[in-house]
């Protein structure tokens, strides 16, 4: 019997991480939207996206985060944390909307299983991703991040992230958009 056909995760592809003068702009958001938008059609109706949104207990320490960012202290229905023109209809499923930087619950295992093999884009690299894909892993999930379709907060902290998603073969694997496209076009 043949492997189910992997899932694209695409990571918070918001507002507040890619608008002009967003406290939380990544620089790199314009070298990966194209890779991304790629990577799904490729990918059909086995695309999840997902959102940070700002609803966490401000009694914890998201109370804390959200007073070192007031900007993002905004309603969830606030524009900021909109999907971006072109990803609001990527995806048959649901939006994975959640309130923590990582996305791996249940929500999302619900729609991926429980040890799927996963590939992931989106952004910010050094914060969500990093959060999604290292508990997925853990779980058993098998991980292929897409470097090229990933956006970091700084060129520094990509890097830093990208190194350490690396230090767990086999769970985790890099790779890039042209190697997934590659791969995908001998497979199907």
């Amino acid at each position: 019997m043949a492997e189910p056909s992997p899932f694209l995760v695409i990571v918070d592809p918001q507002v507040i991480f890619a608008a002009d003068g967003s406290d939380w702009q990544s620089p790199f958001w314009a070298d990966a939207e194209p890779n991304i938008l790629r990577l799904a059609d490729a990918f059909g109706e086995r695309v999840v996206v997902t959102r940070w949104l700002p609803t966490a207990d401000r009694s914890t320490s998201w109370g804390d985060y959200f007073e070192a960012w007031p900007f993002a202290d905004v309603p969830a229905d606030d524009p900021l944390y909109d999907l971006l023109p072109g990803f609001e209809d990527l995806s048959p499923h649901p939006t994975v909307d959640e309130p923590t930087f990582g996305k791996w619950h249940d929500q999302l295992r619900g729609i991926v299983g429980d040890a799927p093999e996963v590939v992931v884009a989106g952004v910010s690299t050094d914060c969500c991703v990093i959060s999604t894909v290292l508990p997925a892993a853990d779980a058993g999930a098998r991980i292929t991040v897409v470097a090229d379709a990933c956006a970091a907060s700084t060129a520094e902290n990509g890097a830093a992230a990208m190194h350490v998603m690396g230090l767990y073969p086999p769970q985790v694997q890099i790779t890039s958009t042209a190697t997934v496209l590659a791969s995908r076009a001998t497979t199907t």
